[in-house]
């Protein structure tokens, strides 16, 4: 396949999944805006979704204030933002144009028609009076998007591109999920809290899971209240956790494998020695060191390994 239409499936299938987890971080936060909070919380709840999106110095530049209209704005429907909702759709669209004959007809229409849907509902201000209805709009286009490749696309390079830029996005924007609750919260989340510190903790816990769809799924596997660090275990170590990193990790090495060549040894090694890690270590080791610390260290890698796919595979950048 030539690295060029390689390029343009990976990244319209990166785009669409950074669109779906940012509407995920988003809600994270509009849920937690609505418990009691101070104000001063909620600022560094919003500060925080800024700073570990990459996007607070070019937020400032913008704004004068972090405020919540601010930050919704310029997350969903800032077209000068390359990082916000409607800029990353408009690029997977673009993507998907670029190769159309690589592509079903049932995922072009797919990407087409969301990208046609998204400018209607921004231009309408629909998400203003009810941001969760179109986080949630973001999310079910972006599982149709998977399922229709899934579904229609012939099992060769393409798709293996497809979903190798999927679950790299996937990784990295999950360990950022995680990491906006120790931005939003300035407790101790794994110390002795007081009673009303524990409630405020399992609505926080709560809403995370939820924007993974991981709710229920800790029901089933620990059938017990939400704990700080079952929450961490599930969406770091849980090989069957769909959005897990470990899960994101298994599908990167996976298609890697699928798709190797002579120069991309070293990017194999990488990717594996990264799993190895999530498959044999522990939450303990973790919350020992920082578990900001380690999600940190895991985004410089997750980054790092995404520019050697790039150098092996793609148009150089």
């Amino acid at each position: 396949m030539l690295s060029r239409t390689a390029d343009h499936l990976y990244w319209m299938s990166r785009y669409t999944e950074r669109a779906e987890n940012t509407a995920r971080m988003l809600d994270v936060n509009y849920q937690t805006s609505l418990l009691p909070q101070t104000q001063r919380s909620a600022g560094q709840g919003l500060q925080g979704l800024l700073s570990i999106s990459e996007l607070l110095p070019t937020y400032s530049l913008k704004y004068p204030q972090i405020t919540p209209k601010d930050v919704m704005d310029f997350m969903v429907s800032d077209e000068s933002n390359p990082s916000s909702i409607i800029s990353c759709l408009r690029s997977a669209r673009e993507n998907a144009r670029a190769v159309r004959g690589s592509l079903t007809t049932e995922v072009w229409e797919t990407q087409n028609q969301t990208w046609l849907e998204i400018q209607k509902l921004i231009k309408k201000s629909e998400f203003k009076r009810d941001p969760a209805k179109l986080f949630e709009w973001v999310k079910f286009r972006s599982h149709l998007f998977r399922g229709v490749t899934v579904g229609t696309m012939l099992m060769d390079e393409a798709l293996h591109f497809m979903r190798l830029g999927t679950f790299l996005e996937r990784s990295d924007n999950t360990a950022r999920l995680v990491d906006v609750k120790f931005h939003a919260v300035s407790t101790d989340f794994f110390g002795e809290n007081s009673l009303s510190d524990q409630e405020y903790d399992f609505y926080h816990w709560s809403s995370i899971l939820r924007s993974v769809s991981g709710f229920e799924i800790y029901r089933k596997v620990y059938r017990d209240i939400i704990r700080p660090e079952r929450v961490a275990e599930l969406l770091i170590f849980r090989a069957d956790m769909p959005r897990s990193l470990h899960a994101s990790l298994s599908e990167v090495v996976s298609n890697l494998k699928m798709v190797a060549n002579e120069q991309s040894n070293g990017t194999e090694r990488r990717a594996g020695k990264l799993l190895s890690e999530l498959k044999y270590g522990s939450i303990d080791e973790i919350l020992a060191n920082g578990l900001h610390a380690f999600l940190t260290q895991f985004l410089d890698r997750i980054n790092e390994l995404g520019m050697h796919i790039s150098k092996d595979f793609l148009v150089p950048t």
